[in-house]
Formats: C-alpha cells, sequence, structure tokens
C-alpha cells in the first residue's frame, strides 16, 4: 500500500547523476536541438543523437503511415530503439501531436510528450507541454489561393506539404522552404491533378514548424523539473505531480470549489506519495463556487 504524507519540500538532483552520462535521443527532425541545450547545462549529460532509424515508419503526419498505439507509447517505442542503437541504459524521444484545443475546440493545438527512460534506476519519466499550434489544410484551384493559405499558416518558416487531389494522394512532396519551390511544386500537382485542385497542408515534422519546436523545448524544460525533484524517501529522480485535488473554498460562503487546493506527488521508484497543499490564495473567487453562482 503507498505510504502517504502532507509535505511542503522535496529535495533536487544533484547536477552530477548524470554528469558525463550519454543519454541516447533517437530523432531524424532536428529535436535535439531544442532538447539538448535544455537538459546538457543542467544535468551534466551528453545527448546523444540517434539517427540510424527512420522514425516516420512509426508513424507520419501525413498519414501515409499510421501510428499505432497512444502517444506516449509511440515516444517510448522510439527511446528504446535509441537506448539499443546507441547500447546505452538512459534514452529519451518525443511524440507531438495536433487538433483543436481542449476548452473550445476551435484553435489549433499541439500537445508534446517526451519520454526519459533510465533502465539503471529502472524509471520512467514523463515531460509535457501543450499550446497553439502552426497547422492547417486547403484545397486550391489556382496559385492565388495556395498563396494566401501559405501566407495565412507562416510560411516559409513553417514549412509546406503539396500533393494532387485531395489528403489521401501518396503523391506527396514534404519540405517546401521557399517561395520558389512552392510555386513549383503546385504547378506540378496542378497538372496531376484529374480535379484541378492541389491539396496544401502544414509540414508538421519538428524541423519544418518553428513553433513545433518551441513546445518541444517546453516540454523538455518540464522533463528537466522533474528529473531534478528528488523523491524524499528513496532519493531517486522524477517525484512530480501526478494529481491534482479540487475544493479551494469559496471566498464567500467557505464552501469547496473546483480549483485546485493541493497536489499529491508521486515516486517511479519507490511508490512513495505526498500531499502539497498549494502555495499562493487560500480561497477561491465566488465566480467559481456551485453555490455563490450556481
Amino acid at each position: 500500500m503507498m505510504q502517504e504524507e502532507h509535505t511542503k519540500n522535496h529535495g533536487e538532483v544533484p547536477c552530477y547523476l548524470y554528469a558525463g552520462q550519454r543519454v541516447a535521443l533517437l530523432t531524424r527532425h532536428g529535436k535535439e536541438r531544442a532538447i539538448a541545450p535544455v537538459l546538457e547545462p543542467e544535468l551534466g549529460c551528453r545527448i546523444e543523437h540517434v539517427s540510424d532509424y527512420d522514425t516516420d515508419l512509426l508513424g507520419t503526419f501525413t498519414r501515409e503511415i499510421p501510428r499505432e498505439g497512444t502517444q506516449i507509447g509511440a515516444a517510448r517505442r522510439k527511446a528504446r530503439l535509441g537506448m539499443e542503437l546507441a547500447r546505452v541504459p538512459v534514452g529519451l524521444a518525443s511524440e507531438g501531436s495536433f487538433g483543436p484545443d481542449p476548452m473550445t475546440g476551435m484553435i489549433p493545438w499541439n500537445v508534446e510528450y517526451i519520454v526519459w527512460i533510465d533502465d539503471s534506476l529502472g524509471i520512467e519519466i514523463v515531460g509535457f507541454a501543450q499550446g497553439m499550434a502552426r497547422f492547417g489544410h486547403a484545397l486550391a484551384k489556382d496559385w492565388k489561393e495556395a498563396e494566401t493559405f501559405a501566407r495565412q499558416s507562416g510560411f516559409p518558416e513553417h514549412h509546406m506539404v503539396v500533393r494532387p487531389e485531395g489528403e489521401q494522394d501518396l503523391r506527396i512532396c514534404k519540405g517546401i522552404s521557399s517561395w520558389e519551390e512552392l510555386e513549383e511544386m503546385f504547378q506540378k500537382a496542378l497538372d496531376l491533378s484529374a480535379n484541378d485542385r492541389v491539396f496544401l497542408e502544414v509540414d508538421l515534422r519538428a524541423h519544418a514548424n518553428p513553433t513545433r519546436m518551441e513546445k518541444i523545448r517546453l516540454a523538455a524544460g518540464d522533463l528537466l523539473k522533474k528529473l531534478q525533484s528528488r523523491c524524499p524517501s528513496c532519493q531517486t529522480p522524477g517525484f512530480s505531480v501526478v494529481e491534482r485535488i479540487e475544493g479551494l473554498p469559496c471566498g464567500d460562503c467557505g464552501s469547496p470549489t473546483q480549483e485546485y487546493r493541493a497536489d499529491i506527488y508521486f515516486c517511479p521508484k519507490c511508490a512513495h506519495r505526498s500531499v502539497q497543499e498549494r502555495d499562493g490564495r487560500q480561497y477561491s473567487d465566488p465566480q467559481f463556487c456551485n453555490y455563490c453562482n450556481p
């Protein structure tokens, strides 16, 4: 049975824990540029870029190869492959997803996970970030429509993907990064199109999408914070929040609200558990109270 206690403090991992250690990162899309500068200076490790495996075989954003399983599961598979190829006991990898935002369903949204696996300690730690994204598509009948969509999508900083006819056409040109190339590929696709339309979409691969690359950097920061948090019981890294407790009392009537009042921390190694009351406000705004504002 898990131990539970109330606590206000937990330790931080000394930098020497991973000092000089090789950490495998499997990617073919430049993610090391976002991840290594965040982790290496603070942990003292060496992020070893592994590119001997085509990660597109695990799924593509352009849908010709569907991703199997969950987003975290895909990141875990990449991390394991990188560890095997580099022959090291520690590895990490990231995986992204795109869709509508969880609140309104109207804003393009990007969710990024980074999985860190340490077989020496027998732990897995997950970093997370999310936010507005640059993605979308258009079915253009002429260059003017294509150009308008590209400008609205942040091109050429955010690269383009072009294919004839529709989104399922397998005649794909990815990574288009200049106006000259985009116009040329658009015209070639239009010449091949039986319906006189060209399908354009934003390239969602990390090296082709700086907005996504920033989310990966933020996910690496979240991972670092968790790696620097030690379990007070066994000193293992990764002592982090796994659940939040609602019930911050209303400032007017004192009834519990849906706002969070505490965080539950959990150790991935020994299952030590602790509840930490949140600092700051002692009471919730009455607007969040179901009694005062039903």
